[in-house]
């Protein structure tokens, strides 16, 4: 059983690959008035190297060159994936742009439709090899106010919610961040290093595993705890932009947080407890999950309470995976090969995805499989 526990963290560390943290996202803004509609779609290059093979001699990195010579298949792949409901919607321009996650495909559209209600959106993009993406839409109308919404890969047309749906709004970014958690698997992983250890306690003779459940609860109770209120406070700094710092330094950092983690567990390195070693390096994760928001450019109130939803969000994925993981380790904890195999074996897998990822966040190469 135990050794079937192993095998399936290391399954899950692996399959993780260079997805990293960045769940695949791509942003709509919506401006309606009187006559016309605008409309901007932003998608990154990333996702469009997925599913369309941009990087022309395949040496991991994409040049400008690459991209225009690619924009008429860009083009070709993503208009027959984005419909509105009764406007028909033309390219005006196309632009490159540079954010704080990475380099996107910016179209600018228009069509001369009117948008009486919220725009019924049929929206497919990338459903064929990630039906995780979602569309994140931002739309403007004449004396409405402003609606948000989450578009899911499929081939069904769905209005995008405006704020008398509220119950529609909050699920949607309360989802979004639950995704965001679980699919972010640097953050899990750091996660479940610190876990790994939660139901042993270290003595000068070595691990020794805890009586009861509650002696385990508490110190995983304190370390989520500071977890969750370092990266909240980053989070809002990164996503109003009050503090920003580029992905060349944040995503080699988080790898490093993995690194430093299982190290711990098998040789101590902090000479401070791990309440406040965790309360650090959530710092740094914090700045891995602020890019959806900051990316939608929201007026100050519609932004506090999107923030709210995208937070209680990410507390209930991590919630789900403390619970989870923390029970079961409880259940193996006397297991003869615990110490030796989840722990230490545990450990230098982490180790060993953190080096990798590092490898790959600091050189531009891809090792891990995507």
């Amino acid at each position: 059983m135990i050794r079937r526990l192993l095998l399936a963290f290391a399954l899950l560390v692996f399959a993780a690959g260079a997805q990293a943290h960045k769940a695949s996202d791509s942003y709509l803004q919506i401006d309606a008035n009187d006559k016309t509609l605008a409309l901007r779609w932003d998608i990154a290059l990333r996702d469009l190297d997925v599913a369309l093979g941009l990087d022309a001699n395949d040496d991991g990195s994409l040049t400008w060159g690459e991209v225009k010579a690619a924009w008429p298949r860009i083009q070709a792949y993503a208009l027959p994936r984005l419909a509105i409901a009764g406007c028909a919607l033309h390219v005006d321009s196309t632009a490159l742009e540079r954010r704080n996650d990475g380099a996107y495909a910016v179209m600018l559209m228009s069509s001369s439709c009117v948008l009486a209600q919220a725009p019924v959106i049929a929206y497919s993009l990338l459903r064929e090899v990630d039906p995780t993406h979602r569309g994140i839409v931002k739309v403007t109308r004449p004396g409405q106010p402003m609606a948000l919404t989450m578009l899911t890969p499929s081939d069904v047309a769905m209005p995008a919610s405006t704020p008398p749906e509220p119950a529609h709004e909050t699920a949607g970014f309360v989802r979004e961040g639950v995704r965001h958690i679980l699919t972010g698997y640097d953050h899990v992983l750091f996660l479940l290093c610190l876990l790994l250890p939660s139901v042993m306690r270290r003595t000068p003779e070595g691990w020794r595993s805890v009586d009861k459940l509650s002696q385990a609860v508490w110190p995983v109770v304190g370390i989520v705890s500071a977890f969750t209120v370092a990266h909240s406070i980053t989070l809002a700094l990164a996503a109003t932009q009050v503090v920003s710092l580029a992905p060349a330094f944040i995503e080699p950092a988080i790898a490093v947080t993995i690194i430093l983690a299982a190290l711990d567990n098998v040789w101590p390195v902090f000479p401070v407890r791990r309440v406040v070693v965790t309360f650090c390096f959530g710092l740094i994760h914090g700045f891995g999950f602020a890019g959806v928001l900051a990316e939608l450019n929201l007026p100050t109130a519609a932004f506090a309470w999107a923030l709210l939803q995208f937070n209680v969000g990410l507390e209930l994925g991590q919630l789900a995976v403390v619970v989870s993981v923390t029970a079961l380790l409880f259940l193996l904890r006397h297991r003869p090969r615990y110490r030796g195999l989840v722990i230490r074996g545990g450990s230098f897998a982490a180790m060993l995805v953190g080096v990798l990822w590092l490898i790959e966040r600091t050189a531009n190469v891809s090792i891990l499989p995507m």
